[in-house]
C-alpha cells in the first residue's frame, strides 16, 4: 500500500497545502513531503491525527478503492421522449442521482420547445453539436449556434427552442442532476 500517495491525495482533495497540512496537526512541512513520498513512515497515532484533519478514519483509508466505471457505451444510455418525437432527451451516464452532474445529449426537431423549467439550484452548460437553438433566460433571449455553447446559473425560469431548419443536437450538463426537460 502506498500510504503517502493516499495521504497526498486526501490533502489535494482537501486543497491544503503541506504546510497548512502540517499547522493543523503539529507536524512540519518537511516530515509531510517525506510522508508523502514515501521515505518515511507515520506512527499509528500521527497518522490518526493526519487522518482527522480529512475526516476519514482508518478503516475507510486502508479500505481499497471501489472500482468505478469509467467509460459508458451507448447501452448504457437511458432514452426519453416528449412532443411525439420532437423532443430525444438521452441521459449518457447511468445513476446520475449520485453524482455532482448530469450529462445529457438533448435532439430537438425543427420548432420542437423544451417545457420552461422554474427555478432550481445548480448550474447548466450546453454545446451545440449540430443546428441553431434560442436560449430564453426569464424574459431573455439567446441564439445559440452550431460551435457554441451557453453557461447559466439556473436561478431563472429556462427553456431552449429549436429556431434553425434542421435537428438541434446539444450536449447538455447540468449541476447537481434535475434532467427532465420533456415536460
Amino acid at each position: 500500500m502506498n500510504i503517502g500517495a493516499r495521504l497526498k491525495r486526501l490533502r489535494m482533495l482537501d486543497a491544503l497545502t503541506q504546510e497548512e497540512l502540517a499547522s493543523r496537526t503539529n507536524l512540519t512541512k518537511g516530515y509531510i513531503s517525506q510522508l508523502e513520498n514515501d521515505t518515511t513512515c507515520p506512527s499509528i497515532a500521527t497518522l490518526k491525527d493526519l487522518l482527522d484533519v480529512f475526516g476519514v478514519s482508518m478503516q475507510e483509508f486502508f479500505s481499497e478503492p471501489v472500482e468505478t466505471e469509467v467509460v459508458f457505451g451507448s447501452s448504457a444510455r437511458v432514452q426519453s421522449s416528449a412532443d411525439g418525437e420532437a423532443i430525444k432527451v438521452e441521459l449518457l451516464v447511468p445513476g446520475a442521482q449520485n453524482r455532482d452532474l448530469d450529462p445529457a445529449l438533448v435532439t430537438l426537431a425543427p420548432g420542437a420547445e423544451m417545457a420552461l423549467q422554474d427555478v432550481h439550484e445548480g448550474e447548466e452548460f450546453g454545446y451545440l453539436l449540430l443546428g441553431r437553438v434560442q436560449v430564453q433566460l426569464d424574459d431573455r433571449q439567446y441564439v445559440v449556434k452550431k460551435d457554441e455553447c451557453f453557461l447559466f446559473t439556473a436561478d431563472r425560469r429556462h427553456s431552449v427552442r429549436n429556431i434553425g431548419k434542421g435537428p438541434a443536437k446539444i450536449l447538455w450538463v447540468v449541476t447537481p442532476p434535475t434532467f427532465d426537460y420533456t415536460g
